[in-house]
């Protein structure tokens, strides 16, 4: 009976085997499946020198959600960007298959000089084969700072306009329009918005953008 009752205590210290259940893993957040409208563009897009979230795509996102429009808004601006630098990240564009373009691009070639020709070409390229892949296009012109010359200011905003008009682009002639040279909405450079700024870029695009949505 000792012996017996030895056996069994010295059997039941053995430690038990413990199954190890799987651990639950994160679930992967689901994919934003709504049509993109994608900002193309440079400095101004990408929101230099403001805080993330207040750039005029963000802002526009908000405006979109608030009016009921169920698209996603990618932010493809590159500050100092060029429209041969579009050029060469146009295929990366062109997967996310926009519904809407926003092109806002050529600020800084005429700020380098650029030819206008090789500009033109630029901004036609991206524009027409974005349009193959089912994109609207909506053009959003700039200017440069008035010491560039009148003749050679005249021949740069034309650019876009002539992009719009044999292209039959929508056009806003000027994407700071109602916020350059206003208090408060420009940073001390002269050329970029504010995060105020660039809340009314964004309600003035608005304007051009909803005739090209659908709810």
């Amino acid at each position: 009976m000792m012996l017996a009752l030895g056996g069994c205590a010295q059997k039941s210290a053995e430690p038990e085997e413990k199954m190890e259940l799987p651990k639950p893993t994160a679930a992967a957040p689901p994919k934003d499946t709504r049509p993109v409208v994608l900002c193309f563009g440079d400095s101004i897009t990408a929101g230099f020198g403001i805080d993330a979230g207040e750039t005029y795509p963000d802002v526009l996102q908000k405006i979109l959600d608030q009016q009921g429009y169920k698209y996603q808004v990618v932010n493809a601006g590159i500050s100092g960007d060029t429209t041969s630098g579009g050029v060469d990240r146009l295929n990366d564009a062109m997967k996310l298959e926009p519904k809407v373009t926003l092109l806002e691009l050529g600020g800084n070639d005429g700020l380098r000089g650029i030819a206008l020709a090789k500009s033109r070409d630029n901004l036609m390229q991206i524009s027409r084969r974005l349009e193959t892949k089912g994109s609207k296009i909506l053009v959003l012109g700039i200017t440069l700072p008035r010491n560039y010359g009148r003749d050679y200011i005249r021949d740069f905003e034309g650019m876009y306009k002539a992009l719009a008009i044999n292209s039959k682009y929508p056009f806003m002639p000027f994407v700071l329009e109602g916020v350059y040279n206003k208090p408060g909405m420009m940073q001390p450079d002269g050329i970029h918005p504010t995060a105020k700024g660039a809340a009314a870029v964004a309600n003035n695009v608005f304007k051009y953008l909803q005739p090209l949505l659908t709810k």
